[in-house]
């Protein structure tokens, strides 16, 4: 079983609303421990809470998804509800633009009858590296771009700096977080190189198992590797053991939304 803050992380649910949804029903732990009142789930609920967290992101009220009877709605009585949606989504404002393409996404997948990417999770053993550092809390996950204009700036000010590897950020919260989001950016260099304000040299430590997951697609996708990678870790009896990370394998400059390569790892050990 997960403890809360575990399916929070890997889910991208906050903590908080997993006990809303405890608290009015809307998906129960399958365990609390009666004496620390620890809430416990298990994988086997990730896809009741991804349907949730999909249709409340798609704009609807929990009030509306209480009452499609999420367990027993078919696809045309979901479809219905989303076209209907979508017209009001299209009569709205311009940065209503970005909903819209995810209400189109998810009629797509309805249509195929998938929700889910498939994946394939492989262990590695990390060595340590040294890395340009940058570590500072965020207001937000979209605050990352201001972190790497920054370290961006600082590295373009310098001469022959020779990289040993994609770079990458490392989210140290224990949790999903709506805000006030720990991230720290890490670029592999073969050599030190001088620091400025926040940015520093720093050793990125040793894993001996580290789960890893490529998934290609926006930035804004990448939350379905994290959900297969729940699965996983509890069917194959492993727990987390360190901040999750995130490789950017190819230039987000250079090429088109839907071909962005990142690697999701995960340090691993045995339950």
């Amino acid at each position: 079983m997960l403890k809360i803050g575990e399916i929070s992380r890997l889910s991208q649910t906050p903590v908080s609303t997993l006990r809303y949804y405890d608290e009015i029903g809307l998906l129960k732990p399958v365990e609390v421990d009666d004496f620390t009142g620890y809430r416990y789930y298990a994988a086997e609920q990730l896809p009741r809470l991804n349907r949730i967290t999909a249709l409340k992101d798609l704009g609807l009220a929990l009030a509306e998804i209480v009452q499609l009877a999420l367990d027993g709605t078919s696809g045309q009585d979901l479809r219905v509800v989303l076209e209907r949606k979508k017209e009001q989504s299209l009569k709205a404002m311009q940065a209503e633009a970005g909903r819209v393409k995810r209400i189109e996404s998810w009629l797509e997948s309805l249509a195929e009858g998938t929700t889910m990417e498939q994946y394939e999770v492989t262990i590695k053993k990390v060595e340590p590296m040294q890395a340009a550092c940058l570590r500072r809390v965020m207001p937000s996950y979209y605050s990352e771009g201001a972190l790497w204009e920054e370290m961006c700036r600082h590295l373009g000010t310098l001469k022959d700096v020779v990289y040993a590897g994609p770079a990458m950020t490392i989210f140290h919260d224990g949790e999903y977080r709506e805000r006030d989001v720990d991230m720290e950016l890490a670029v592999p260099v073969a050599a030190p190189i001088p620091g400025s304000g926040d940015i520093a040299m720093q050793t990125l430590p040793r894993y001996q198992q580290m789960a890893s997951i490529l998934h290609q697609g926006p930035f804004d996708s990448i939350h379905h590797a994290y959900q297969f990678m729940l699965g996983w870790i509890e069917k194959n009896r492993y727990r987390m053991a360190g901040p999750d990370r995130v490789l950017y394998l190819n230039n987000p400059e250079e090429v088109a939304p839907d071909e962005l390569l990142q690697e999701l790892q995960l340090p691993i050990e045995k339950a």
